[in-house]
């Protein structure tokens, strides 16, 4: 009886070991192959309850979720000559574990294929545009072309490139002071171009405010002309219908009027008497 018991219990402890031994979990955010005596023989894609050989097979595990690589800044050349420093990222993720494990084996060997894969096509496509285009252009079609073609070249890895982005753009720090200066060049040769431009419509609006204001004293002066040329015919009319009222008296009046305006004080004036000028005085004598 004892013997059955200690076989039973033997038994069952050998079948929840094999059992045990035999199943694994595969998570939703995991993938894997199925090793035996270090030879891959299947893959794992899909989460849930899985056996295998004890003692004789082993499971290799890997992410299923995106993975980020940060790579170093790199000095990239435009097509217009102008050197950047580019810092670029990447999101990537493994799609083909068995052919991950065949060709780069781990992550860390991945990350070191997809910096080459990478940063030739992007050295490459920052190739073909300037600087204009890299810091304030289009930048998303490039960089889709940059994972397009990064992708293509990552598949014989097992890897799919989801996502290439630059990060950030820099001048060489031994190409900032040429670039500065330059821009402070283009800067002073727009301020010239816009004074030069002032000046000449100030120039302009001087020449029409100067033409209005001649044209302005010119009728001004003609009106004045006009209504001067009038006074002095009604003026006229009036003297000669006073002086055919009176002429003598209108004489009289215009011969003080000639010595109000001629004989001032400290005033000296050489005559003969016998004029003219001083016949209302030799009268008045």
């Amino acid at each position: 009886m004892n013997r059955l018991v200690s076989l039973a219990t033997a038994l069952v402890v050998t079948v929840v070991a094999t059992y045990v031994l035999a199943c694994f979990q595969m998570g939703e955010w995991q993938q894997g192959i199925v090793l035996q005596f270090g030879r891959p023989v299947r893959s794992i894609l899909e989460p849930g309850l899985n056996f295998k050989i004890p003692f004789v097979q082993n499971i290799i595990y890997f992410e299923k979720r995106l993975l980020e690589y940060d790579a170093s800044a790199r000095e990239l050349i435009t097509i217009d000559k102008q050197q950047l420093v580019v810092d670029n990222y990447s999101r990537w993720r493994i799609v083909d574990p068995l052919k991950f494990y065949q060709t780069v084996l781990t992550i860390e060997g991945a990350q070191s294929r997809l910096d080459d894969i990478i940063y030739s096509n992007l050295r490459e496509a920052i190739g073909r545009v300037t600087m204009r285009d890299v810091v304030s252009g289009d930048r998303r079609t490039l960089m889709s072309a940059v994972t397009d073609k990064s992708n293509v070249r990552a598949a014989a890895y097992g890897v799919e490139v989801v996502d290439v982005r630059i990060k950030r753009t820099d001048l060489p720090e031994k190409n900032e002071q040429n670039v500065f200066s330059r821009m402070q060049t283009e800067r002073e040769r727009q301020a010239k171009k816009f004074r030069a431009e002032g000046e000449e419509e100030a120039r302009k609006i001087r020449s029409t405010s100067e033409k209005q204001r001649r044209i302005l004293l010119a009728e001004a002066k003609r009106t004045a002309e006009i209504e001067r040329g009038k006074a002095d015919a009604e003026a006229t009319a009036i003297y000669a219908k006073a002086y055919e009222r009176d002429p003598e008296f209108y004489a009289f009046v215009r011969t003080l009027e000639a010595y109000r305006t001629t004989l001032g004080e400290r005033t000296t004036i050489v005559l003969d008497p016998s004029s003219e000028f001083f016949e209302l005085l030799k009268s008045s004598r």
